[in-house]
């Protein structure tokens, strides 16, 4: 997986604090990113429907839902894309005992507990939510909504 999971969910966390739009610049900043980077990662969010662009000097992103109605899972597949995280070549197909025609992604062990691995860790990540991440945090350390609030608008 890569860093702009990572980054995309921090993201998507901060600006459920927020009720205005942020630049790129101000949210790369934040956590010392790379703007070019960081935007291209905002665009697939905004691209998924996630986050909301307004352009202009008042300009950035925001959620365009809810952090209730954006899934963890929501975030990964925006950034990463839909497809399983294991890739079965089926090379079985070039080792003995191979069988014309047969589909090895159904019929390897390795596939299925891969497959299986990959079902767990989808299910789990669409049963949480920013939402939920956000309670989580807050619990844990209760000025983080307002010390973001804080960073932001000394950045801005």
């Amino acid at each position: 997986m890569s860093q702009g999971v990572e980054w995309a969910l921090h993201t998507c966390l901060n600006l459920s604090w927020l009720d205005a739009p942020v630049p790129t610049s101000v949210l790369a900043t934040f956590y010392e990113l790379p703007p070019a980077y960081l935007n291209k990662q905002l665009q697939a969010l905004a691209r998924a429907g996630i986050l909301t662009s307004t352009s202009g000097p008042r300009g950035g992103f925001q959620l365009a839902r809810p952090p209730e109605a954006v899934s963890l899972l929501d975030i990964v597949t925006a950034i990463e894309g839909p497809e399983e995280l294991f890739r079965c070549e089926q090379i079985l197909r070039r080792g003995p005992g191979e069988h014309a025609g047969v589909d090895y992604r159904q019929s390897c062990e390795f596939s299925q507990v891969m497959r299986g691995a990959d079902l767990a860790w989808r299910r789990e990540l669409a049963g949480k939510t920013v939402a939920d991440v956000r309670t989580g945090v807050e619990r844990g350390h209760p000025e983080a909504p307002a010390n973001t609030r804080a960073r932001i608008a000394a950045l801005r």
